[in-house]
């Protein structure tokens, strides 16, 4: 699968960005998928992950309630949205896939990365 994630930028603190990840290569349906977020100095985490119909969702305790995770199947397409955004919210955003859904969520063993998006949050 090869994944291309778009829409990063610059954005003052309570503004919105909304990024997307457009895959191409594979079935993708057959894929769950994710978010992930690396800061400087610090690890690439999960942000968001998706089951591969879109019925499940998972959010890390950070971003819960502000971002929003959802997939079109017919568009191959997974996007993030990420509304009240915050200064530690900035950092690059990785869009990823898996054949197995908690893999996503953890991280560990992902398969397929895309590119990362730069997302820098102002104060």
């Amino acid at each position: 699968v090869q994944l291309q994630a778009s829409g990063g930028g610059l954005v003052q603190a309570g503004g919105s960005l909304r990024l997307s990840c457009a895959a191409s290569g594979r079935t993708f349906s057959n894929y769950a998928m994710g978010w992930f977020r690396q800061a400087p100095g610090k690890e690439r985490e999960c942000v968001a992950a998706i089951t591969r119909s879109g019925a499940g969702t998972y959010y890390a305790d950070p971003v819960k309630g502000r971002f929003t995770i959802s997939r079109d199947n017919a568009k191959n397409t997974v996007d993030l949205q990420m509304n009240s955004l915050k200064p530690e919210d900035t950092a690059v955003y990785y869009c990823a896939a898996h054949l197995i859904y908690t893999t996503v969520v953890t991280g560990t063993g992902i398969n397929y990365w895309g590119k990362g998006t730069q997302v820098t949050v102002s104060s």
